[in-house]
């Protein structure tokens, strides 16, 4: 099993990612806040409460994918969801963790990226809150023992080439 998270910045290309990678045949697991948003869960609602609600969305996409041989990659997952609630002050990941770790120590990073940030019916936060959400993450990885590999602001296929050769696959 090798499940592979790709984080960072909001708006910064994460899910067209994702997306470009499932094109090209490999088992990708979208974005839980934004399968939450659909289902009527929004942040703006009860952050606590959507942010608690996507770590339980990551940590089922984890174990569904469990016995899965193939790469998995994930659109965001339960470290960002669990970043949010420690911003909020619900408690420290590395405590909330303990020990595991769901996702292999390489995880992909985008960038903030202006040029093609925007807002949504899903994403309402200011690009500021953004890049302050992604400066967070990337704090938080290394702390943890992951590997940030931040992804070029580029198209979707060349991120996608630079993720698969990073994987050697």
């Amino acid at each position: 099993m090798a499940d592979y998270l790709i984080t960072g910045c909001s708006g910064g290309g994460k899910s067209t990612l994702i997306a470009e990678l499932a094109d090209r045949g490999f088992r990708t697991v979208a974005e839980p806040g934004r399968r939450l948003i659909a289902r009527g869960i929004a942040p703006w609602d009860d952050l606590h409460g959507f942010l608690s609600a996507a770590a339980d969305m990551a940590r089922a996409d984890l174990e569904s994918h469990r016995s899965t041989s193939e790469p998995v990659f994930y659109d965001r997952g339960l470290l960002d969801a669990l970043a949010g609630l420690e911003r909020l002050g619900a408690g420290r990941v590395a405590d909330i963790l303990g020990k595991a770790r769901p996702y292999e120590r390489l995880v992909f990073v985008v960038p903030p990226w202006p040029g093609i940030y925007v807002t949504d019916i899903a994403r309402r936060h200011t690009f500021d809150e953004a890049v302050e959400e992604y400066r967070h993450i990337v704090t938080l990885l290394p702390a943890l023992g992951y590997r940030p590999f931040e992804l070029p602001r580029v198209s979707a296929g060349r991120r996608a080439a630079c993720v698969l050769e990073a994987l050697e696959i």
